[in-house]
This record gives C-alpha cells, structure tokens and sequence, in this order.
C-alpha cells in the first residue's frame, strides 16, 4: 500500500461550523507548505464555506466523488470523515494527518514522522494506560479505557526497553482539554499539560484506545483508517482504533503515541449526552479486545481489507454494531480496490 505515495502530507477534518481560528490556522499551514486540507462538511454545514488553503466537500460535491461510501453513508454523522481519507489517498498523499475543528495544531504537529522510530516499548498483558506515561496527575484516562482499569499503573516507563519498531498509525495527546471520556469531565477539573519528552510505542496485547483528533496515519495503514457508522457516535473512532490495533499486531506493526502536538479548546458539548453515547463503551469495550483478539487474521498488506471485514463481522455478530455496517465496510473496501 506504501508504493506510490508521493505527494505531500494530507490534512482531513470533518466541521459543520463557519472557518474558525483552528481552521484558519490548517488552512494557512497546509498552504504554506504544500499541504492538501480537506474539509468535509454535512447537513448543517454552511452553504457558502469558504477558506483559502483548504478544499471544502459539501454533501453534493461528496456525491459527485463517486466514492461507494459517499453513497451509503448516513448524514449527520462524524463518520462522513472517510471520505476525506479516501480524497487524501486519491491525492496520493504520504501521510494522512487528521484532527478537529478545535484542536489548535502547534509547531509539532508538523514536524516529519519516521514511520520507524526509535521508542519505549509497552509490552502487552491487557489495557495500558498511556496517560499515565505521559500526565503527573493521579488519575487520568483516555475516553474508551475500562473504567474499571482506570487507576492500575502500567510498567514503569524507565524499566520498559528501547527499540527501534514499524508504528504507521501515531497519536499525538493534545494538551489543555485532553480525550478523556464524560465521567471525567464531570468528576474533575481539566488543565492537563502532557510531557514532551516522550514516545511510546503500544505492542501486540498492550490495549489501549486511540482518537481521531491528532493522529497521523503511513500509506501501510490506510485501510485501517475506516469509521463506523452504525455504532454510537462517541464510540466510531474508539471502536475503530480497536480494530486497527488488532489488524496492525497481525502485521508487526505497533500504535505509537507521542507528546502534545495540539491544545486543545473543546467545542461546546452535552456532557450527559456524551455519557449515554459512551455506555455502550463502558459496558462493552473489554468484551470487545478479547473477540477481536481471539479472531485468527491474516499477515500482509493483501489481507488488509478481508481482515478489516472480518474484524466488523464479529463486531455485528455480537450485536454491538448494525449489520447495516457490513455494506459500508464493503463498500470502503470496493474503494480502496479502484484506488488502487
């Protein structure tokens, strides 16, 4: 999936809002750095979104895509965020960089990536907490983490070993209102500043959820980028780091996650709305690792979407996601073919 991609880094967010300060800033640089910035809008969008260095999809430009997805997709749904990924694959871009309309991008944010770097190894054994690698607060976690792991300390970073290892899949923890999940934000105060000076790579068995709002994915992992769209709507990019993450342990890949490159200054949200579309992550997110780990997938880069398939197979055959999900994960994957 790598070969071929040569274009510069694309930027994909998903917005129902006017540009704003964070859009302003993606806009200006993506374009002053030769860039793609795609925004992809939805029902709500306004009519005449225009900004200078970003390339807006409203919901009919979407169609004339001619992607399957653009299709099938529900409206009003974050999901409507593949299409993006599919344009920024289309543009042949090296790098997929993804974020939110509220998450200020610091100079780091833009810094290259190695697709091999060098990093602290967490080895596997269940859910590990990066927060509590990265955050000098007693208890912290990230939205999707059991609950019931939430204060269990990891290993200790100095006694986990360096090494070189594949990640194409890396997440940046943006500082100020982190990804934590509703109870938190009803519990206790945010003004979380992350450390630095740290990368950590999460190995086969090492659990840990990851989000959309500061991610950079390599070509290897393109495939692993798809949203759910039939599952809650604070669960989509929850669910689908878990299916990324078994997919890429498949391939010896690793998830790595890296210091602030973000601050940000979350959108106004419904928190005990946020809390009843996060019940079916509290209940079921154990349950869900140990299906998934129990699936026997297929190394290589030819195995990529049958095993994203198969991944959403066990997902609807346990009832946590609509079977109606099955057609889009196929329709993905008919895209993904005629993108070559």
């Amino acid at each position: 999936m790598s070969s071929g991609f040569e274009s510069p880094a694309s930027v994909v967010v998903t917005s129902i809002a006017p540009p704003n300060p964070v859009m302003r800033e993606l806009a200006s640089q993506s374009k002053s750095r030769g860039l793609s910035f795609f925004v992809i809008g939805d029902v709500p969008s306004p009519s005449d979104f225009s900004l200078d260095g970003c390339e807006f999809y409203s919901l009919e430009r979407q169609s004339a895509t001619g992607f399957a997805v653009a299709e099938s997709m529900p409206v009003r749904h974050y999901s409507r965020k593949n299409i993006g990924y599919l344009l920024a694959m289309q543009n042949r871009s090296r790098l997929v960089l993804e974020t939110d309309d509220d998450n200020m991008p610091r100079a780091e944010f833009w810094d290259e990536r190695e697709l091999q770097p060098s990093a602290k190894m967490v080895p596997g054994g269940g859910w590990r907490n990066v927060y509590a690698y990265f955050a000098d607060v007693d208890v912290l976690w990230p939205r999707g983490f059991p609950l019931d792991a939430a204060r269990q300390k990891p290993p200790q970073f100095d006694t986990l070993p360096e090494i070189k290892v594949t990640c194409p899949i890396q997440q940046g923890l943006p500082d100020g209102d982190p990804d934590v999940d509703a109870i938190y934000r009803l519990l206790f105060p945010l003004d979380i500043t992350f450390r630095t000076d740290r990368q950590i790579a999460f190995g086969s068995g090492a659990w840990c959820p990851f989000n959309s709002q500061s991610t950079a994915w390599f070509p290897q992992a393109y495939p692993l980028l798809y949203l759910p769209s039939f599952c809650s709507f604070r669960m989509t990019d929850i669910w689908r780091s878990f299916v990324a993450q078994r997919i890429a342990w498949a391939n010896n890949w690793s998830v790595l996650f890296r210091g602030p490159d973000m601050f940000q200054d979350r959108n106004e949200h419904n928190l005990m709305r946020d809390f009843a579309d996060e019940v079916p992550g509290y209940l079921n997110n154990r349950a869900i690792a140990e299906k998934l780990d129990a699936l026997a997938l297929k190394k290589g880069a030819e195995s990529l979407a049958a095993n994203l398939l198969i991944c959403y197979e066990e997902l609807v055959r346990s009832k946590w996601i609509d079977p109606k999900e099955l057609a889009l994960v196929e329709a993905w994957n008919r895209d993904l073919a005629g993108l070559g």
